[in-house]
């Protein structure tokens, strides 16, 4: 089983657009690892891509992705989804489309039935994107909870009760990897997690001193919405998972590859993504 991290970094890519900080001059000058685009993941033996940030083209060009036949959503949020036009470059030949021809095997888009509605929601005043995207026999759409390809069973595991928001479990044989990339804390209880080999996760913040001296206070509404390092290690503890690798990572932490580098050196079973990692078991 392997898994290709595409996109590691978080609501805003490194480097930022117009920001001249020591992070984002050292990622525009060395590129990838320096640099990060927007999180997604693409499960390399059954073609699955999970996510489409607005970057996704480059996250896919960079790792020499050859052949996407499913994409897989975990939430609606844009910094997740605002990339859904790499479709129209996946499958649009808009020369055969002049001569009314439909390409052939669409890509299916797929996801929980409460996060696919979402998705459809999502478009301009000409009407739903998905909608146009499945007329032009680009996609299709489904509804679900687990799908299997060839030796790859993926099980989406809903955070709450309302099911807006998905973790994966990507399972082969005896090996498991959790893809938890945003909006996962509370972090929902499930036997489904336990003697996961890797847990790639999100949704955490690293530090109390971020970009520009920024001191993280013990009240800050952020420690609310985001997992700090030591509570990653409890979850990895709690589930008895081998290891963890941290993805969504902001530009915000004002941290650079190598800084990372560092700081898993006091870390144990904690490391930190970088686009185009791959994970192999």
């Amino acid at each position: 089983m392997n898994v290709i991290i595409l996109g590691s970094g978080g609501c805003v890519s490194t480097p930022k657009a117009c920001c001249n900080c020591r992070v984002c001059m050292e990622a525009r000058q060395k590129g990838f690892p320096y640099a990060r685009t927007g999180c997604s993941l693409f499960i390399e033996d059954v073609n699955i891509l999970i996510d489409t940030p607005e970057d996704i083209n480059a996250s896919l060009n960079n790792s020499g992705i050859q052949k996407v036949e499913h994409i897989l959503y975990s939430h609606c949020d844009p910094d997740h989804t605002m990339g859904m036009r790499v479709i129209e470059q996946l499958k649009m030949d808009w020369l055969a489309d002049s001569l009314g021809k439909k390409p052939d095997n669409p890509i299916e888009v797929a996801s929980l039935p409460a996060i696919l509605e979402d998705i459809k929601k999502q478009g301009t005043k000409y009407g739903s994107v998905i909608a146009y995207y499945e007329a032009k026999g680009l996609i299709y759409t489904r509804e679900i909870r687990t799908l299997k390809y060839d030796n790859i069973l993926v099980e989406l595991i809903p955070v709450d009760e309302q099911e807006h928001v998905a973790i994966f479990i990507i399972s082969s044989n005896s090996k498991k990897i959790i893809y938890a990339p945003c909006d996962v804390k509370p972090f929902p209880r499930s036997e489904k997690f336990q003697g996961a080999d890797v847990l790639i996760i999100g949704n955490t913040i690293v530090g109390d001193i971020l970009k520009g001296g920024f001191v993280l206070n013990k009240d800050n509404p952020l420690r609310k919405e985001l997992f700090t390092l030591e509570e990653i290690d409890t979850l990895r503890k709690q589930y008895g998972i081998k290891e963890v690798f941290i993805t969504h990572l902001e530009e915000d932490w004002g941290k650079s590859y190598d800084d990372y580098r560092e700081l898993e050196k006091e870390l144990n079973f904690i490391h930190f993504a970088y686009d185009g990692l791959k994970i192999q078991l």
